[in-house]
């Protein structure tokens, strides 16, 4: 269906689902300064064929989504949190299987400690709890980062070849780098954008602590899946994250890396069926 754009509490949202809105409900959650156009259309769709209902939005400062004064954001990762929770209200929705990339994994994380009644398993895609002890991003994604203010946010083709750019340094070694795919995401989130510039202010949104630090409390089915070669959270984080949390199971992606690759989708996509399938029942 088409894409909705919604107010909640002030904040307007914008979603779009997939399916039979009467099969099990699957959230995915992107992560940080990716619009939800990154959960590729097909990659949505070919998840509902396997019978879910999915449900891609846009967090905030992303994509059609509410965006806030570059540099300033005026929420929290708790807020973000609780829009996840507004996206299933706004569609009739009790409970559903939340998956998260990255940030997105996160958010999912917490999510299961805050709202527990309304999740029903969580899938942590290249995410981590990000515990002291862990190892961090590559140099060269720092250094790619650190360029960030060279790039001009009022030029499309500027915004797109640093797009475009930042994905091939995520990428990894496995699978071929497809620039044309990727240069048309980056296109269509150019377009569907009200402001690029906003999307950095998720490097600077505080909150979470309380919640990162007893992720051994989720207390609902975890998978988790990360690449072996992910430049940005080492496949360390998901190693370590399976051990916290109680009764996860760890999908490993040899040579992959931060990134959603539609070679690996199959495997992605059985992964998260399979396991939001045989895991509780569904209301």
């Amino acid at each position: 269906m088409s894409e909705q754009l919604f107010k909640v509490n002030g904040i307007e949202l914008c979603a779009e689902s997939f399916g039979n809105s009467e099969h099990p409900v699957i959230l995915l959650i992107m992560g940080a300064q990716a619009s939800m156009v990154w959960w590729e259309k097909d990659f949505c769709q070919r998840l509902a064929d396997k019978g879910h209902f999915i449900i891609r939005y846009d967090n905030r400062d992303v994509g059609r989504s509410a965006i806030y004064e570059p540099g300033n954001p005026q929420y929290t990762f708790e807020d973000m949190a609780d829009d996840a929770i507004h996206i299933l209200d706004h569609f009739g929705i009790e409970k559903a299987h939340i998956v998260g990339m990255s940030m997105g994994g996160m958010l999912t994380q917490i999510l299961a400690m805050r709202h527990p009644e309304r999740v029903l398993t969580v899938s942590l895609l290249s995410t981590s709890n990000f515990a002291p002890d862990l190892p961090p991003m590559e140099e060269r994604v720092l250094d790619y980062f650190s360029n960030a203010t060279a790039t001009d946010w009022s030029n499309e083709a500027s915004v797109i070849a640093f797009t475009v750019g930042k994905w091939k340094v995520l990428a990894g070694s496995k699978h071929p780098f497809d620039v044309n795919r990727i240069y048309d995401l980056a296109e269509e989130e150019v377009k569907r954008s009200r402001n690029m510039a906003s999307m950095n202010n998720h490097g600077l949104v505080t909150g979470g602590e309380s919640y990162l630090v007893r992720t051994g409390d989720i207390d609902v089915p975890a998978l988790i899946i990360h690449g072996t070669e992910d430049p940005i959270i080492p496949y360390e984080h998901g190693v370590a994250l399976a051990r916290v949390v109680p009764g996860s199971v760890l999908l490993t992606l040899e040579g992959t890396g931060h990134e959603l690759h539609h070679e690996d989708w199959d495997t992605i996509i059985d992964a998260i069926s399979n396991h939001t399938t045989i895991q509780g029942s569904y209301t």
